[in-house]
């Protein structure tokens, strides 16, 4: 040791580079020891490492590291390492320096882990060993070693002789023990023995027990010894008595008996020697001690599992833990013999006793035993080898050669598959999860199935060959059930096994394999201890992992997830799906963890989804049966993001939700709405934005783009799965044809107990499911594929009961193919660039496919129904699309602008690699290319789409009936079922009613089909479920868009529908007017026609709104917000539904919270669009009516001093001025104006008395000269008696506003705001004077009207008489004042009977007429925004006080006087009606609203203001108990009549003469009475 081996930078730089060097020349050291045999120089390396250790140079835990990495280099390296620590010990030990010896006993103590304790206590000094521990005391180490000594050396042993002759013995023993190779054989080596029996007289029995002896000593003697014992032997019983008494002799206590001894007696047995019987006695333990040892091992096993599943404490944890292993090393397993020969006949091949034996213990008592596991699988494993070199080694693989067995009576190999059967089959069984401990044969057996597979699977077998091919096919099944996936579960982690198991369970069909797993779930893991606690172990770690599971750290809790998958897939899978259920945030990070699962995990993972899903234990509707379990959509989630993301079969999962569906049930449908999301990214939402419906309108390229909420990405492996899924196992049909029948079994079959929102959400998912898997097909299936699956409509409607809306649906996609191929083969039979020829020939292309379908269709409905509609028109309706009848340019260019940024911004953008650049841009100019060549093709289609509809509208409709009866037919059967399929249906829907009345369709009234749409919408939103409300609030949108483009523009409502038929007003021309000249609705009555529509979908609203019920306040709720864009347009229905909505947010706050969020979004968004909202003379114009009206509350104060008047001119100006600021006042107007026109057909009162229109009107007459209060209420009521009327009053109108100037309402605004009370008052009381003034002047005009109204009512009498089928619609057109009365005069009996409760808005105070038709309306009012009507009081005020003040002279006191008190005298009229309006104003809690208001609805009691209500109370209150009632009571009498004549002439008078004076008494007279 004199030369260095380590240099001194080795140590320096040991953690660079120095450790690398030493192991390296250690390495090479040991290479040389083992060729040469000298250990020197590595003796030396360790012990310089060493001495620098002890010198303190180099660290401790450095060197026990590298030493322990030496150990590995040659067997003898403790003993080599010993033998340095020796050495170093001697020189230690006599060193002076203590640390340096401390730094030795430190070496040796980090070393003990390494070096055997036996080795140190031979090597090294006890004193040593004592500070190491290793012994207790160096005395007592040292005074036993010299007893051992002394008793291995000097002490004498005593023998026990043989009593006999011992010389033949030893003969005998030097026969058996000679050498067997030569000539000798047992004939020989017997007669020897016969010999020296004779000649020495020997025991025959200890001659036997000697044989046996010399046969245990020489156990591979076989051929030798068993002929010798079989010559030999006299009776089998006394051999088994000798063999068991050696049996007998080694179960003492720490006796083990040897493997020789079993050897000889398997040899035995298996030779027939002896008898299993006569030997299984003589063997210990006893059986029934095996059953309780077994019982106690499941016993055991269930506690541990029961102790992982408990919360524990750590430190009880620990303390388990400890308590375990000293057990474990305290119970030391006693000698089990009757496993011990087991396992010796295994490894001869003696399978049948084995077998005998195996059936006395439990179910894989004896393979449980690692050994007998392993002899029997060689034993598989010689049987199987000939079979596997065959047919299951893979191509490529060697193998090692297995040497058969010597033994001839071992079970035969196996040669065919049918000779698995025999043996292997049985083995495998008995073997059962044991095979885990050799899984080279788990492999083979696993080959072999695949290869007998590939042989089963092949054709052409006679039936003889195919029974027996299903009975291996059986046995496999069971072996895969029995054997190889228990084993799987006990194996550490093999995910080799796994994907080999795989590549035979994919060759099963799902059936099987499902079968399998769940038997491997359910009843493998409680069939033997071991699999017991594996499953207790593998929750653990399971629970450990998910507890742990975040976004954060999905990747290395990933791997764990998997690792733990390879073995145990369906317990973690349970557990895993288990937490989802409950917390369904943990989906994402899942489903993100299982990319490192094998194949056959995802398999499993699609069972327990199954399995989960189908679990009877659980309900599937929460508590309050309203809504779905949360965990069955959190599943569904899963479902639907796993099968998208992992190449998992899906046959399985579809085969699931179709049984469900047969059954009866449509919960699971969820299932297969979240599966077909994710992976064709098809969404179906009806929440979509205008931007989606537009994008959804155009190419499948413009779809993807724009059309969804997600982007989709990357569908397209995913959607060709689930394609090939339905295709492979023909569900796409049977689907389809489920769910289209599902949707009426969900209300009548389902629905019976169930509450009546979950089936409406139970009847949504059911139809949106239809719709997008439906969609899924049309574009995904190719033309071929689609053609065959789906039957002619006719067989989808009589023989599969499919309902109409779904029929043409499913076959939608398909006519569409169908005329494309057509169309490309009429191209090419005759190439032709005309694009003439080319629309002919596509028109030829759609009569070719279209025409078997127009008869098909003829079926489908009752022949009357083809009376009015021609089936080509039903099937062309039902079989386009909106891509058929528009061109989305918007959409296209909205898309193509998006990617153009996209582009920009990866160009801008730095971080960006140049190769990804280049790929982004080149994606996004190819997707662009794309939409532009796609939209391009649209727009050829759409005219060509156009054009054969031009061809074919005059076939359309025949309308041999009526044509309200055509649009009842075309609405029931086309327009109604279609538009609430689906949004974009709805959209298509309102498309076509215009594209049909664009085309100037014969026989098509659009002025009755949007009549009958917008008429009474109560059935219909009441019959809707949640989504249908929405698609058919959005068709009501769609109609309204259209309605509201042509009622904004004359010019466009001229251009679109001026000469069009659909806006005919006589539906039959006959009998009118003496001529045949049809009526075409002219601009200002379809505005009016406009507000009825606006009116009567305010009252259904309304009348929804009251009912209390949950569907109908919900539905319209719904309805509402999406109608929201185009209604309410009018201020007083606004105000009406807002009042309505407000309260429905008050009552359902607590009750019903859905409904409260609903309507608290919808006021929300009502109160946004006010801003937009226009009076009612804005929205359509209204005339100033001629007749006075029913005596009702009047706003402005009575009898003030009315506007001069100096020439005829201006008196004309007057009333036109009056008629628009009448109109601008009455925002409340809508009501009975509407409700005259929705009821145009009635003409007789509800009050008993048919009264005509003549008597009316005299009625009318008679009161027309009460105050002007009631005059105005009737302007606001009546739109207008003729179009006459309304040009003269817009001419008028026109007038005056250029009259009035900017100076003239100037003046008055500043002087307001100087003395606002005063002027305030002042402004009422010209007002009112102003109101009498106007009504002296239009009583001149008067007796024109009644006369011209009788005539209109005669008329509409008569074209009701003759013709009966004008509609509700046509009166309102033709006479809107006769149908006014009428509807109003009906109502008022009703009115009365439901005086408390409120329709579109809180009812008034009104003093009921009975003898006037029209008092009815005065019941209710429409309550609406005081601020926006202090607003238009205020312009009218300004306006009536410059006019006043500019042509007003002085007064005389005496008129003055007089003046007043007939302003008293109206005033008592006033205030009764005032007071008597605010009372109930303030039961209805509207007091409030009305504080400020100006102008009134004409159907209510006109609120008035504070202020005004102070100044009637101070004027009235002397004469109000006398007089109040007298004006009200004797609205039609003489007297009062007379006196309103006085009264008129003298205003008149005064008007002439009155000026400035007027204006300052009237002013100073107002303040007193305030």
């Amino acid at each position: 040791m004199a030369t260095r081996i380590i240099p001194a930078d080795w140590i320096k730089n040991w953690e660079k580079s120095g450790k690398h060097e030493f192991v390296q020349l250690c390495k090479n050291l040991a290479y040389k020891t083992n060729h040469d045999g000298t250990i020197k120089d590595i003796q030396a390396a360790l012990y310089e490492l060493c001495w620098h250790v002890i010198q303190g140079n180099f660290k401790l835990d450095l060197s026990a590291s590298v030493l322990c990495d030496m150990m590995d280099l040659r067997d003898d390296m403790p003993s080599i390492l010993a033998d340095v620590f020796s050495i170093l010990d001697i020189e230690t030990s006599s060193l002076e320096e203590k640390n340096k010896r401390d730094h030795y006993t430190q070496l040796v103590g980090a070393c003990l882990f390494f070096v055997p304790d036996a080795i140190l206590k031979e090597r090294l000094d006890p004193e040593t060993l004592e500070s190491l521990g290793l012994i207790k005391q160096a005395h007592q180490f040292n005074q036993k070693i010299v007893k051992i000594k002394t008793k291995l050396f000097y002490k004498q042993q005593k023998f026990n002789l043989l009593r006999e002759e011992n010389e033949g013995y030893a003969k005998l023993i030097t026969e058996l023990g000679q050498d067997l190779s030569g000539n000798i054989t047992s004939h020989i080596v017997l007669e020897s023995i016969k010999s020296l029996i004779g000649c020495f007289n020997l025991d025959p029995n200890r001659v036997l027990d000697i044989i046996l002896e010399v046969y245990e000593c020489r156990s591979d003697q076989d051929e030798f010894f068993l002929p010798l014992i079989k010559s030999y032997m006299c009776e089998p019983l006394t051999l088994c008595h000798i063999l068991g008494f050696k049996f007998k002799f080694n179960q003492e206590p720490n006796e083990e008996t040897p493997t020789s001894l079993y050897h000889i007696a398997a040899a035995l047995l298996h030779h027939n020697l002896i008898e299993l019987e006569d030997i299984y006695v003589h063997l210990m333990p006893l059986d029934a001690s095996i059953v309780e040892e077994h019982k106690r091992e499941i016993t055991e096993a269930k506690q541990i599992a029961r102790k992982l599943t408990m919360v524990v404490v750590p430190s009880e944890k620990t303390e388990d833990k400890e308590r375990e292993k000293e057990e474990e090393k305290n119970d030391k397993a006693p000698d089990n013999q009757k496993l011990g020969l087991l396992e010796a006949l295994l490894r001869i091949g003696d399978w049948h006793h084995a077998q005998s034996i195996m059936d006395q213990m439990p179910s894989f008592y004896a393979t449980s035993h690692k050994a007998i596991a392993l002899a029997l699988c060689q034993l598989l494993h010689l049987t199987v080898e000939p079979l596997y070199r065959r047919a299951g080694v893979p191509k490529g693989a060697k193998g090692c050669l297995l040497r058969p067995l010597k033994n001839k009576r071992a079970p035969r190999p196996a040669e065919s598959f049918e000779d698995l059967r025999r043996d292997v089959f049985s083995m495998l069984c008995y073997l059962g999860p044991h095979l885990s401990h050799d899984p080279i044969l788990f492999a083979k057996i696993v080959r072999l199935g695949k290869g007998f597979m590939k042989e089963y699977q092949s054709e052409g077998r006679n039936d003889n060959i195919k029974d027996k091919m299903d009975t291996l096919l059986s046995c496999f099944l069971s072996i895969a059930d029995q054997v190889l996936l228990p084993s799987l579960s006990l194996m550490e982690c093999n995910a080799c096994m796994s994907e080999e198991l795989w590549g035979l369970f994919k060759l099963f069909p799902y059936q099987h394999r499902y079968r399998l797993y769940g038997q491997w779930k359910n009843e493998t893991y409680t069939s033997h201890p071991l699999l017991v606690k594996v499953k207790a172990q593998t929750v653990d770690r399971a629970k450990y992992i998910m507890k742990r599971l975040t976004k954060e750290n999905v990747k290395p809790s990933g791997r764990q997830i998997g690792k733990l998958s390879h073995s145990n897939p369906t317990i973690l899978f349970d557990y895993i799906l288990s937490q989802i259920q409950w917390y369904d945030n943990l989906i994402g990070p899942v489903v993100d963890s299982l990319k490192y699962l094998t194949s056959l995990n995802y398999d499993v993972m699609a069972y327990c989804i199954i399995e989960a899903l189908a679990n009877p234990e659980k309900e599937k509707m929460k508590h309050d049966d309203t809504t779905i379990s949360s965990w069955l959509q959190s599943l569904a989630s899963l479902c639907g993001a796993v099968f998208r993301k992992y190449p998992i079969e899906l046959a399985g999962l579809l085969q699931y939700v179709t049984n469900t569906l047969k059954a009866g049930k449509s919960f699971d449908l969820l299932i297969l709405k979240e599966v077909v999301q994710k992976m064709a990214g098809i969404e179906i939402t009806d929440e979509m934005t205008s931007e989606q419906m537009e994008a959804m309108t155009g190419g499948e390229q413009l779809k993807a783009e724009g059309g969804y909420f997600g982007q989709i990405r990357n569908t397209k492996k995913s959607s060709q799965r689930l394609k090939d899924a339905l295709l492979d196992h023909d569900l796409a049909l049977p689907l389809c044809l489920l769910m289209a029948q599902q949707r009426n079994g969900v209300v009548f079959l389902e629905g019976g107990e169930k509450h009546l929102k979950l089936v409406g959400k139970l009847y949504d998912q059911c139809h949106d499911t239809l719709v997008q898997f439906g969609g899924f097909l049309a574009s995904n299936l190719s033309t071929e594929d689609y053609i065959k699956r789906v039957p002619s409509i006719d067989i989808l409607c009589n023989q599969f009961h499919t309902p109409h809306d779904a029929a043409f649906f499913l076959s939608r996609p398909m006519y569409g193919h169908q005329i494309l191929s057509k169309y490309d083969e009429l191209k090419k039979a005759e190439k032709s660039n005309r694009q003439q020829q080319k629309v002919h020939k596509y028109v030829a292309a759609c009569e070719l496919v279209m025409s078997p379908v127009h008869e098909a269709v003829v079926s489908l409905h009752p022949p009357r129904v083809w009376d009015d509609l021609r089936p080509q028109f039903y099937a062309t309706f039902w079989s386009l699309t909106m891509y058929d009848l528009a061109v989305p340019h918007n959409a296209y260019d909205r898309e193509v602008k998006k990617l153009q940024l996209q582009v920009q911004v990866i160009e801008e953008n730095p971080d960006v690699p140049m190769n990804k650049k280049k790929k982004e841009k080149e994606r996004c100019t190819a997707l662009q290319e794309k939409l532009q060549e796609e939209e391009k093709k649209q727009l050829e289609h759409v005219q060509r789409v156009l054009h054969r509809l031009k061809l074919e509208k005059d076939n359309w409709l025949l309308a041999k009936s009526t044509k309200n009866e055509t649009i009842t037919k075309f609405l029931q059967l086309c327009l109604f079922p279609r538009c609430i399929f689906s949004a974009i249906d709805a959209v298509y829907c309102a498309r076509f009613v215009e594209l049909v009345h664009q085309q100037k369709t014969p026989n098509f009234c659009t002025l009755l089909c949007y009549d009958r749409v917008f008429s009474d919408i109560i059935y219909t939103v009441a019959s809707c479920t949640e989504n249908e409300s929405r698609r058919y609030g959005r068709f009501l949108c769609c109609m309204l868009e259209t309605v509201t483009r042509w009622h904004s523009d004359r010019a466009v409502y001229e251009k679109e529908c001026g000469n069009y038929p659909g806006f005919l007003t006589i539906f039959r021309a006959t009998g009118f007017d003496g001529g045949n000249k049809a009526d075409q609705l002219d601009y200002e009555n379809f505005r009016h026609v406009v507000h009825k529509w606006h009116y009567k979908l305010t009252k259904a609203s309304v009348h929804c709104l009251e009912t209390g019920e949950y569907t109908h306040i919900r539905n319209i709720l719904i309805v509402l917000t999406k109608i929201l864009p185009c209604y309410p347009k009018v201020l007083n229905l606004g105000q009406a539904l807002e009042c309505r909505v407000h309260k429905i947010c008050l009552e359902e706050k607590e009750k019903r919270p859905d409904l409260y969020a609903l309507a608290m979004g919808y006021s929300g968004q009502l109160k946004g669009r006010k801003a937009h909202m226009v009076p009612e003379n804005e929205f359509h114009h209204k005339e100033q009516p001629v007749r006075s009206a029913t005596p009702v509350s009047q706003q402005n104060g009575p009898g003030t001093t009315a506007k001069p008047a100096t020439n005829a001119s201006k008196t004309e100006e007057g009333v036109g001025e009056d008629a628009d600021r009448a109109k601008d006042k009455s925002q409340g107007a809508a009501k009975p104006v509407n409700k005259a026109n929705s009821t145009a057909a009635k003409v007789t009162t509800s009050n008993g008395n048919g009264a005509p229109n003549s008597t009316k009107t005299i009625k009318e007459r008679d009161d027309k000269e009460k105050s002007g209060k009631e005059k105005k209420e009737k302007k606001e009521k009546t739109p207008g008696s003729t179009l006459e009327t309304k040009g003269e009053s817009r001419r008028e109108k026109q007038r005056d506003e250029r009259g009035a100037g900017g100076k003239e309402e100037r003046a008055p605004r500043e002087g307001k705001e100087k003395t606002p009370k005063a002027d305030r008052d002042k402004q009422k009381a010209e007002e009112k004077s102003n109101k009498e003034d106007n009504k002296a002047k239009t009583g001149n005009g008067e007796p024109k009207e009644p006369s011209r109204e009788r005539d209109t009512g005669a008329k509409e009498s008569k074209s009701k008489e003759k013709g009966g089928d004008r509609s509700a619609m046509s009166g309102s057109l033709k006479s809107p004042v006769p149908r006014l009365e009428s509807a109003e005069s009906e109502r008022d009996h009703k009115r009365r009977k439901l005086e408390t409760h409120s329709s579109p808005s809180h009812s008034s105070s009104v003093k009921d007429n009975s003898n006037e038709p029209k008092d009815s309306a005065s019941k209710h009012h429409i309550n609406y925004n005081s601020v926006a009507r202090s607003k238009s009081r205020e312009r009218e005020t300004d306006k009536k006080e410059s006019e006043n003040t500019r042509g007003r002279s002085k007064e005389k006191k005496t008129e003055d006087k007089d003046r007043k008190d007939r302003k008293r005298d109206h005033m008592t009229t006033d205030r009764e009606m005032s007071l008597e309006s605010k009372r109930r104003k303030d039961e209805n809690g509207t007091n409030s609203s009305n504080k400020h208001s100006k102008s009134a609805s004409p159907s209510s009691g006109s609120p008035v203001s504070a202020d005004k209500e102070k100044t009637k109370r101070s004027k009235s209150s002397s004469k109000e108990k006398g007089e109040s009632a007298k004006p009200e009571r004797n609205s039609s009498g003489g007297k009062k009549e007379s006196r309103h004549d006085k009264e008129k002439s003298d205003k008149k008078e005064k008007r002439d003469s009155s000026g400035g004076k007027d204006e300052k008494k009237h002013h100073k007279s107002s303040d007193k009475h305030r």
